[in-house]
């Protein structure tokens, strides 16, 4: 079993070699999951996490491929899909996830689902009933 051990020690030392680091974006990506409804930047996530912006996003899409921006629409969205399932107004759901624009929540969630939010939650009350 000690073989096993210090082989996934060595890989994790070759793949991620500042632990320190590795860290802090795991745990910055923790906080866009929690935060996600609230007005949540760039510079605040780095902050947090304690790295230049730049060097963030940059770490970030080497752990996890795609950019903090991408992961924090694709966290907004999938939210937004729960709500509307539920039959939250749109209006709600906008306001749940975090957009201050009705328009750039439905521009964005039909670019990412390729319907609008309204189609998106007629479709699913019908296939529940």
């Amino acid at each position: 079993m000690t073989f096993y051990r210090d082989e996934i020690a060595r890989l994790n030392k070759a793949l991620y070699p500042h632990d320190d680091l590795t860290k802090q974006i795991i745990e910055s990506k923790s906080y866009i999951g929690k935060h996600f409804s609230e007005d949540i930047n760039l510079d605040k996530i780095a902050a947090k996490a304690l790295i230049s912006k730049f060097h963030y996003i940059r770490l970030f899409k080497k752990y996890y491929g795609r950019t903090p921006n991408q992961y924090l629409q694709d966290v907004r969205i999938e939210k937004a899909k729960e709500l509307l399932e539920k039959g939250h107004s749109i209006d709600d759901v906008c306001n749940a996830i975090g957009f201050a624009s009705k328009t750039s929540f439905i521009s964005l969630f039909k670019k990412m689902t390729g319907v609008t939010p309204l189609v998106y939650q007629n479709k699913k009350i019908k296939k529940q009933f």
